[in-house]
């Protein structure tokens, strides 16, 4: 059962790019990068929490599983 990152999507239903949301989070390109293409083995809650506000979504909508 692997954990699918949605991040993408709800990146390009706010219209948002990875640099613009790398600004508001405070976390770097390649980071938000390895989280977008499903490449990291984990993630803060407090990231999570930062990522979600400046999307306006909760978490469920970014990780999903299959």
């Amino acid at each position: 059962m692997p954990i699918i990152i949605n991040l993408d999507v709800m990146m390009a239903k706010r219209k948002m790019s990875l640099n613009e949301l790398s600004q508001k989070v405070g976390v770097t390109n390649v980071n938000l990068s390895i989280l977008k293409n499903g490449k990291a083995k984990g993630v803060r809650f407090d990231t999570l929490e930062a990522i979600c506000k400046a999307l306006d979504c909760k978490p469920g909508d970014i990780i999903d599983m299959e």
